[in-house]
């Protein structure tokens, strides 16, 4: 046999069937879609529609749920491990760090780090230095004489999340600021209590000015009422007339 002569066996490969080409395909004129109805027209999905009836996956009840604080962490074994050194992927007289890991395409990026489980046999003596471990994980290793260092992730900067994480946040951080308020009551009640003093102060400085300023304005208005009450009032020029009028008829 050549190369010239390999091919796939026989109906392999069957190609599609073309509709609407004429009544002598048998998919001609509705291409197979018969007439009028939902179905014969484009763009329907009836996926999972029952007529009306309640659907199979809304009658079936829900299982389990979504963990929002959950961890993305790259798993890596014991015997994948000592599989690697046997094969000098990794220099087991050098510490194991992550970036040594990813270098030699034992694990892949993860967003949290790296994981040490204890699945499979470890030999070598290593130091290794990852995100998270198992308990066996750490006691299989000390058990072959090497030693593992488990570094916490980074912590999210601030701002940073989903807002309904920032808020578990601050409701499991508020018991801790009410204990730390408790701890330093004394002195930051003595603060509060001059801040209050300060502002009492202040206010009663400003109600007094306040009255200051009204007794002089009703002082200087009773005094013009005074003024006005002792001013004798003038005799009207046509009174004196008359009555020099009436004096010099009697005298006459």
């Amino acid at each position: 046999m050549r190369l010239n002569e390999l091919g796939d066996r026989q109906c392999a490969r069957k190609p599609r069937k073309r509709v609407g080409r004429g009544i002598g395909s048998g998919k001609g004129k509705t291409s197979g879609r018969g007439h009028k109805g939902q179905k014969s027209r484009s763009g329907v999905s009836l996926l999972g529609f029952e007529g009306g009836q309640m659907p199979l996956y809304r009658r079936l009840p829900k299982r389990g749920f979504n963990n929002p604080f959950t961890k993305d962490y790259a798993e890596l074994t014991l015997g994948n491990l000592e599989a690697a050194v046997a094969k000098g992927k990794i220099d087991a007289k050098k510490p194991v760090t992550e970036e040594v890991l990813r270098a030699s395409g034992m694990v892949k990026k993860g967003r949290h780090g790296v994981r040490l489980l204890a699945k499979g046999e470890l030999k070598a003596k290593l130091t290794i230095e990852v995100t998270g471990a198992s308990k066996g994980a750490i006691a299989a290793v000390e058990k072959a004489g090497g030693g593992i260092t488990v570094t916490p992730p980074k912590p999210k900067p601030e701002g940073k999340g989903k807002a309904r994480h920032r808020k578990f946040k601050e409701g499991a951080e508020a018991p801790k600021k009410k204990a730390e308020s408790g701890a330093n009551g004394g002195s930051k009640e003595g603060a509060g209590k001059e801040v209050k003093e300060g502002k009492a102060d202040k206010k009663a400085k400003k109600n007094e000015a306040e009255q200051a300023e009204q007794q002089k304005v009703s002082a200087g208005e009773q005094a013009q009422d005074k003024e006005e009450g002792e001013q004798p009032s003038e005799p009207k020029e046509g009174t004196k007339g008359g009555k020099d009028g009436d004096s010099g008829s009697d005298e006459s």
